[in-house]
């Protein structure tokens, strides 16, 4: 595994962590944005979108344009991913107590 697909892994895992994490399960890209640079995970807009509408395929998160801005709502499934009760390919699972 290169060093780029361990950071999309970990990028993705935190996506879903940061909308486990507020009430109503759902965050603007702006602040996922924010969040992943916070755990020093920069990505860029495009990339985060890319990463966002992955995550919509398989069903972990629903996405809702607003204006010209991203809202993510984390989907039931995708909790399961976050808490590691679930795992997918492509998405690093969390270990445990994190």
């Amino acid at each position: 595994m290169t060093l780029s697909q361990i950071i999309v892994e970990h990028q993705r895992l935190v996506v879903l962590r940061l909308l486990s994490e507020v009430p109503g399960y759902d965050l603007n890209e702006s602040i996922i944005q924010d969040g992943l640079d916070r755990y020093g995970l920069d990505i860029s807009r495009d990339a985060l979108r890319a990463q966002m509408e992955w995550l919509a395929e398989l069903g972990l998160v629903t996405l809702e344009k607003l204006g010209s801005t991203y809202i993510a709502t984390l989907t039931g499934r995708g909790e399961d991913i976050a808490c590691g009760r679930a795992s997918v390919s492509g998405i690093k699972k969390p270990r445990p107590g994190e």
